[in-house]
C-alpha cells in the first residue's frame, strides 16, 4: 500500500523470511482472503449531480493545522475512563507548534484553468499504457471550482489499496478533531495495590525512550505516575483492558500472507510501537501475536513486576467524586494512577499517510466508529466512515469500506471520490481537514515517493505532486494533488485494478508519469 518495493504498504515485503510466524491460537476465528480475486466492474453509470461540493477560491495551500476538535460519545462504560464524552474540544492543542512549512508551490485562484481537452490530450495516451492493465479509472478535479477537468470511468468502483487511508483521514479529523490526543491510563484496581491498564487506541505508545514513533506517549512515564499515586503501597499486579476496541483482529479480505508479513499486526486497543517485537525496526517488522499482553507485561516490568503478575481483565467502574467523599487515589478502587497522550491527532494522521502505516490506519479507523458511537471494529469503522462522509456531503455510497488501512480486496472507492474529498480538504474555510496535507507524500522526497519520481534524474515533478499511493498485488494508485506550472491546483486520482501480478513497480511508473504530466505538462 504505498510502500516501496511493497505490496502491503507500512514498508513490508514481498516475503519476509525473518517473520514466519504462523497465525496464532490467540485468533482462531481469522480467515483469510482465499479466492482468486475477480474485481468486477459495473456498468455505465448515469452522471452524478454532486451537490454540496462547490468550493471557494484556493487562495493558497497554506497547511494550517487546527485545533478544533467535536465532542464525541463512546459507547460502553469505558469510555468514561477515558473521558471522550466530556473532552474539551481544544484537549491536546500544540499553541507553540505553529503551521508547518508548505513544500508545494502556492497555487493562484487568478491562474489560468486548463481546459479538459488540453487534460485530456496530456493524459489520454499515458493512462493507456499497457503497463496498468485491462481497467483503469481516473478523476482530475479543479480544486477553486470543484469542477471536473478529465474523467475516465470516474465513478467506477476501483480497489482502493491504500489511498483509502485518504478516507480515513479526513473521516478521523472531523469526527475528532486534529487536537485530539489518544490517552493511555491506569487505574486502582480492586484490591491494594492491583494496578488496571486501559488502553484507549493509541498505536504509537512506547515502552520506553527507545519508541518507534517521535513523541510518543510512554509506559515507563505511566509507572513513574502510578508509584507515585500509589504510594506507600506497592504494586502487586497488573490487570490489562484492551476492551475499547471489539470484534475480529484481523480485517476481512485481507490476502492470507498478511498477517504474518510485517505489514500489519492483531489490532487491539492496547499495543506498543505498532505491536512492533523490536521498535528500532520500522520496515516489515516482526509484529506481537498478542499486541495487548506484550504492552501490559512492558508496563509490568517498569513497575517492577513480573510477567507471571499480569492478567486480563476490565477496569472497576469509575468513581463519581462528590463535594464531600474525598478519598485519596490510592484507596479506593477505579481511582486513576495515572495518564499518558498520544500525538495530537494531526502528528498520527500524518505519520499514516507518509509511511502508510496499516496499524495506524486500522486504530484512526476505529476512533471514528468510536466517536459515531459504533463498536470499535472494522464494522463500526465502516460504518461511521461513510456516516461521516455523507455529513461533509460527500457521495458515501461511493465507497464500500471493509477496512481503513486499504489492506482489503474488498475494499471498493471510486476516484471522483477521492478528489472531491481532496478539493473539499483545500478549502479555506475546511481549515480542520488541511492536516490531511502535511502528511502526503512529496514525489522525490518523502515518505513512500521519496525513492520515486527519481528518473529521469530529477524528475521535473518531483517536489510539486504531493500523493498517497497505494499498492496490492495486481493493484496501483496514486491520488494527491498538484500545482501547473501557471500554478492552478488541481486534485487527481488514478487507479488501476488489473495489473498483472508481477508489473507493480512498472505500473507505479506509469502512474507516476501521469500525476507528473498534470505538474509539467499543463
Amino acid at each position: 500500500m504505498g510502500g516501496h518495493g511493497s505490496p502491503y504498504g507500512g514498508g513490508g515485503y514481498w516475503q519476509d523470511p525473518e517473520n514466519t510466524q504462523p497465525i496464532p491460537p490467540a485468533y482462531p476465528n481469522y480467515q483469510p482472503y482465499q479466492q482468486p480475486y475477480q474485481p468486477q466492474y459495473p456498468g455505465p453509470q448515469k452522471p452524478r449531480r454532486r451537490t454540496g461540493l462547490v468550493v471557494a477560491t484556493v487562495v493558497g495551500l497554506v497547511l494550517v493545522l487546527t485545533l478544533a476538535a467535536l465532542v464525541v460519545v463512546r459507547p460502553g462504560p469505558i469510555g468514561d475512563w477515558l473521558d471522550l464524552a466530556t473532552a474539551s474540544p481544544s484537549a491536546g492543542a500544540e499553541p507553540s507548534a505553529g503551521p508547518p512549512s508548505p513544500v508545494l508551490d502556492a497555487a493562484s485562484a487568478d491562474a489560468p484553468l486548463p481546459s479538459a481537452a488540453e487534460v485530456a490530450a496530456v493524459l489520454d495516451p499515458l493512462l493507456r499504457d499497457q503497463r496498468l492493465g485491462s481497467h483503469v479509472t481516473a478523476s482530475v478535479v479543479d480544486a477553486a471550482t470543484g469542477s471536473s477537468l478529465y474523467a475516465k470511468d470516474p465513478d467506477a468502483a476501483t480497489t482502493p489499496a491504500s489511498t483509502i487511508k485518504l478516507l480515513t483521514a479526513v473521516t478521523v479529523l472531523t469526527a475528532r478533531g486534529s487536537g485530539y490526543r489518544i490517552p493511555t491510563i491506569a487505574v486502582a484496581g480492586a484490591k491494594p495495590g492491583e494496578v488496571v491498564l486501559v488502553g484507549g487506541g493509541d498505536p504509537t505508545l512506547a515502552a520506553g525512550a527507545t519508541g518507534t514513533y517521535p513523541g510518543a506517549a510512554r509506559l515507563d512515564e505511566l509507572a513513574k505516575q502510578v508509584r507515585q499515586a500509589l504510594g506507600g503501597t506497592a504494586p502487586t499486579k497488573v490487570i490489562f483492558d484492551s476492551s475499547l476496541f471489539s470484534g475480529p483482529v484481523y480485517g476481512p479480505g485481507w490476502d492470507d500472507d498478511i498477517p504474518t508479513g510485517g505489514f500489519v499486526s492483531p489490532i487491539t486497543a492496547l499495543m506498543t510501537d505498532g505491536a512492533r517485537i523490536n521498535p528500532k525496526i520500522v520496515k516489515g517488522a516482526q509484529r506481537y501475536t498478542q499486541p495487548d499482553l506484550a504492552a501490559a507485561r512492558a508496563f509490568a516490568k517498569a513497575l517492577g513486576l513480573p510477567a507471571t503478575a499480569v492478567v486480563k481483565g476490565k477496569a472497576p467502574p469509575k468513581p463519581e467524586t462528590t463535594a464531600t467523599a474525598t478519598p485519596t487515589p490510592s484507596a479506593e478502587p477505579g481511582r486513576e494512577l495515572g495518564r499518558v497522550e498520544s500525538p495530537a491527532l494531526h502528528r498520527l494522521v500524518e505519520m499514516m499517510l507518509l509511511d502508510s502505516d496499516n496499524v495506524i490506519a486500522e486504530s484512526l479507523a476505529r476512533h471514528v466508529a468510536l466517536a459515531k458511537s459504533q463498536p470499535g471494529s472494522y464494522a463500526g469503522a465502516s460504518v461511521a466512515m461513510r456516516t461521516v462522509l455523507g455529513e461533509l456531503g460527500l457521495p458515501a455510497a461511493e465507497a464500500v469500506i471493509a477496512d481503513g488501512s486499504g489492506l482489503s480486496r474488498t475494499d471498493r472507492v471510486t476516484p471522483s471520490l477521492l478528489t472531491d474529498l481532496l478539493a473539499l480538504a483545500t478549502r479555506p474555510d475546511r481549515p480542520d481537514l488541511h492536516g490531511l496535507f502535511a502528511g502526503l507524500p512529496v514525489a522525490g522526497y518523502s515518505g513512500t515517493l521519496r525513492e520515486r519520481y527519481r528518473s529521469p534524474s530529477p524528475d521535473p515533478a518531483a517536489g510539486i505532486v504531493r500523493a498517497k499511493t497505494g499498492t496490492l498485488r495486481g493493484v496501483s494508485g496514486i491520488s494527491g494533488i498538484a500545482v501547473t506550472r501557471d500554478g492552478r491546483l488541481l486534485t487527481f486520482a488514478f487507479l488501476a485494478d488489473a495489473v498483472s501480478a508481477s508489473g507493480g513497480t512498472a505500473a507505479q511508473e506509469a502512474l507516476d508519469r501521469a500525476a507528473s504530466a498534470l505538474a509539467t505538462g499543463l
